[in-house]
Parts: structure tokens; C-alpha cells; sequence
């Protein structure tokens, strides 16, 4: 879909923590869609984040910003995951609204959300941003054009140093990495593959942060014989940046895309991000340029996603609240599949 909106709806955000100001603002300032009001339950955080941004509405509550608020406005509500049922309860029926991802902290929580949607007759998407980064959006043309082939193995890979302590919230979060990180990998496999038959995982803590929920992940999506599927992230490798990883590889039967997702490497400074690509009978591996990254680039494809659909230019946006059930429902299962473990060799001794 096109992501140039011609008539963009006014946004109103809510919440002003760092993933906003690094991150939807920017994105939305890029992308010329009017932002005229924000919220945050600290409102001098708020009015901080307004005076930078130019945001001429500082509301003193939910409530304030709803009634205020135009028939056309779209709230952004970029909010830990434990508190978007209780702000989407606030809004009035029929809003367009982007709801920061992950969908809730659990599968119970995500259901109750997709009915509350559904109940008031929302137009939903949610926050999987990754799906719509520059670089994403180059690998699917190559796919499209058929240069590489059908997928026959994506291959995504993080080995990084992540200062967890920058989310406060996530300090008493019994779920971290697959819920809070490795489901925007499950959701861009999802996006490009279908959804899995199985999902395998081990999720586990690390040393370094014995109080804080598992940091570190392998995670295995199951698409039959001819499709390997590995997610692995570790995020407490903090020996020199040397040695920091982080890509997404998409091989076909004709050849390859590797990407270098250079905001994970040195969070939050990062790097540049690259994208290469190979065909069966190439001499060398070519490098693509690339206009945009993951922050705060994709986060325009998202909120364009709720616009259209809000104006009836589509049916329903492609991130809809129906769909990353769906991504949800994979990130259950990896969960589950960690607790309840593999098969214990000693059956067969």
C-alpha cells in the first residue's frame, strides 16, 4: 500500500515515553500527518515532549483528550501492554487507533482486546512496525520479482547488548524478550510466510540480570520439510561491540537477502542499516542503499495502515487487531513449548 496518505487524519498520542519521541513522532513529523494533542499520566513529560515536537495540545487526562478530540482523529496509544485495555475502554465507539504492540501481556488478554475492538467498532491496527521498514519493503520486491526464488529458509539472528533498564516497566514483567522483542520476528515471518504449523522454544534468564524475566531466546517456527524458520536473541552480550550480531537472512532456491539491522547494534547509538543481496550464478554478493531504517521509518506504515482503512481506502489494515492475533497466538506457544520443555533423552536409554 502506498504510505503517502493524502488526507491524514489529526493524531493524538498517548503517552510520551521514549519510544514515542525516538521513534512515532518522528516517524509522523516525516510523514507530514498532523499531530495535535498528547497525554501522559506524568503530564510534564508530556508537555516536554509537546514543546519539542511542536504539539500545541497538552491534555490533562484521557478523558480531556477524547472530548476534545475531532471525529477524524486517530489515537496512538503507545502504552505498556498491561495498560491498552483499559485506555481503548476510555475511547469513544468507532476511533481509529494504532495500539503499540504486544496486544497485551498474554493470549487472555489479547482475546479480551479483539473483542472490546470488535464490540465498538474500532478501526485497529497494531504497532508491528518491522513489517513495514525500508528494508523489508526492498527484500519483498526482490521476493516478488522472483529474482531469489521461493523462501526456503529465513534465518534471523541477534546477539547484542540491550540495557533493559531503559524500560522501567519491563523491571516486574514476568514475559520479556519473546513478548516485548522476538515478536516483531514472529510477526515479519508471519507476514511473509503464512502462519506456522508449530512453534519450539527455549527462553531463558541471563546471569547478569537474575531479577529481570528471560533475556535470551531460540525460538523454531515449523513450516514442514522445505521451510527452516530460526529466531535466536541474546540480548546480555556486553563483551566490546566486535562481536554484536544482528541480521535477518531470507534464502530461496535461487539465492539470498541479508539484512544488517544496525539499530540493535550499539542500542541505542546504533549503526548503519545494510541490505545485500545474491542471485544463482552472481559473482559477489551486491549491496542495495537504502532510504530509511526500522526507527523511526516504519512506524510511518503502521499508523498509514489505520488511516486508509479508517477513510475506506482498504477493507481493514494489514496490521489489524484480527491478524496479529494470530502473531500473538505464535508468541503463546513459544511460552508454552519453553515450560513445558523438548524430549528428555534418557526415554530412549
Amino acid at each position: 500500500m502506498n504510505e503517502h496518505i493524502q488526507n491524514p487524519r489529526p493524531v493524538f498520542v498517548i503517552g510520551a515515553g521514549g519510544i514515542v519521541q525516538d521513534a512515532h513522532l518522528p516517524a509522523y513529523r516525516l510523514a507530514d500527518f498532523p499531530v495535535l494533542g498528547i497525554y501522559d499520566a506524568i503530564r510534564e513529560k508530556a508537555a516536554a515532549v509537546a514543546e519539542v515536537f511542536g504539539i500545541p495540545q497538552v491534555f490533562g487526562s484521557l478523558r480531556e483528550m477524547v472530548v476534545s478530540a475531532p471525529e477524524r482523529a486517530v489515537f496512538d496509544i503507545a502504552l505498556p501492554a498491561d495498560a491498552i485495555l483499559p485506555t481503548l475502554e476510555q475511547l469513544p465507539e468507532g476511533s481509529a487507533v494504532l495500539i503499540q504492540k504486544p496486544l497485551g501481556r498474554d493470549m487472555a488478554e489479547a482475546k479480551a482486546i479483539a473483542r472490546l475492538v470488535k464490540e465498538r467498532s474500532f478501526v485497529a491496527g497494531v504497532n508491528v512496525q518491522l513489517r513495514y521498514a525500508p528494508f523489508i519493503a526492498e527484500a519483498r520486491r526482490i521476493l516478488a520479482e522472483g529474482r531469489i526464488g521461493p523462501l526456503c529458509d529465513i534465518d534471523i539472528h541477534v546477539h547484542v547488548y540491550t540495557p533493559w533498564h531503559l524500560w522501567t516497566f519491563l523491571q516486574t514483567s514476568p514475559r520479556i524478550e519473546i513478548l516485548y522483542h522476538s515478536i516483531h520476528y514472529i510477526d515479519l515471518v508471519r507476514n511473509l510466510a503464512g502462519d506456522p504449523k508449530s512453534v519450539y522454544a527455549k527462553t531463558v534468564r541471563h546471569p547478569s540480570t537474575p531479577d529481570l524475566a528471560p533475556v535470551r531466546t531460540h525460538l523454531i517456527m515449523d513450516y514442514g520439510d522445505f521451510l527452516r524458520v530460526g529466531i535466536s536473541t541474546h540480548h546480555a552480550h556486553d563483551f566490546h561491540t566486535r562481536h554484536q550480531q544482528a541480521y535477518i537472512q531470507l534464502e530461496g532456491t535461487q539465492g539470498a537477502i541479508r539484512i544488517g539491522l544496525g539499530l540493535l547494534l550499539d542500542y541505542p547509538k546504533g549503526q548503519e542499516d545494510t541490505f545485500e543481496y545474491i542471485v544463482r550464478g552472481d559473482a559477489a554478493w551486491q549491496s542495495l542503499p537504502l532510504s530509511g531504517s526500522w526507527f523511526p521509518h516504519a512506524f510511518i506504515g503502521s499508523m498509514a495502515q489505520v488511516m486508509a482503512a479508517a477513510d475506506g481506502l482498504i477493507p481493514r489494515p494489514d496490521n489489524s487487531v484480527d491478524d496479529v492475533l494470530h502473531t500473538m497466538a505464535c508468541v503463546e506457544a513459544a511460552y508454552r513449548s519453553s515450560e513445558e520443555g523438548g524430549v528428555r533423552p534418557e526415554l530412549f536409554l
